[in-house]
């Protein structure tokens, strides 16, 4: 059966992703669950759009390490995936997948491939980004501020988001007859901006009480931080599950119209 097929395919990739460190053990169980169920619904296409999603932005975090070490202790968590972070990316490209074998539709098509560009839009945006030389300014107000702050942007990476969301439209359309590049592309990029501004808006930010640094982490330093803005509950894979739902909703709702 091919549903044991995705499984096994599945799992060499996470077993892979683990052996160089992209996944922890719970986010390499998490990505055979994603991927069992992505194969599932859109066959092999789908696993194949899901594993470059995966592959490239595993190759671009690898890249620049020295200088995106200096990132780490602004943000909650590392390169290597935990099951979190893997649900808070592949969540909903599953679950459009999970939905489309109880209502078969072309209709889900679009919405799948949305869902992975704007998940890889973002991954590249951050990846690719972070080695801006040029600071990032925050979304809100265009002020500069340190590079890895939430909500901030650089001509990189938002040159990075459409790239890397453009990169998954054309691999989709590659595999699917009428698909459109620019339109999926588009939405793609519309979920990285998304996320940029939940993260600069909601996004919980905190304060080291020891070396002052703003940070996403509640412990710094050795010591709890104090929160200073957002709302508490919305951490980076809150910010990336929103994102994703946004840019597949408005394209649901502008066709529609």
């Amino acid at each position: 059966m091919n549903e044991w097929q995705y499984i096994i395919v599945s799992a060499i990739v996470a077993l892979g992703g683990w052996f160089i460190r992209s996944l922890s053990i719970s986010g390499a169980i998490a990505t055979i669950i994603v991927g069992t169920i992505v194969g599932i619904g859109f066959s092999w296409n789908g696993l194949i759009l899901l594993g470059l999603f995966f592959v490239s932005s595993s190759m671009w975090s690898k890249i620049g390490k020295n200088k995106k070490k200096k990132l780490m202790e602004k943000v909650e968590k590392g390169e290597c995936r935990d099951y979190i972070q893997v649900f808070a990316n592949g969540g909903i490209p599953a679950l459009i997948s999970f939905l489309s074998l109880f209502h078969p539709s072309p209709s889900w098509l679009p919405l799948f491939l949305i869902s992975v560009a704007a998940a890889n839009a973002d991954t590249w945006a951050s990846e690719i980004g972070s080695l801006s030389k040029q600071p990032p300014r925050l979304l809100t107000n265009f002020k500069k501020v340190e590079a890895g702050t939430s909500g901030a942007v650089t001509l990189l990476g938002t040159a990075a988001a459409f790239f890397g969301a453009a990169f998954i439209a054309a691999a989709g359309a590659v595999q699917w007859e009428n698909i459109s590049v620019m339109t999926i592309a588009f939405f793609g990029w519309l979920g990285s901006l998304f996320d940029t501004w939940f993260g600069a808006v909601w996004q919980a930010v905190h304060r080291c009480p020891i070396c002052g640094m703003q940070t996403e982490r509640k412990e710094h330093c050795g010591q709890k931080t104090v929160h200073m803005k957002g709302y508490r509950f919305v951490n980076n894979d809150v910010v990336n599950v929103l994102s994703i739902a946004c840019s597949t909703l408005i394209y649901v709702v502008l066709s529609i119209f």
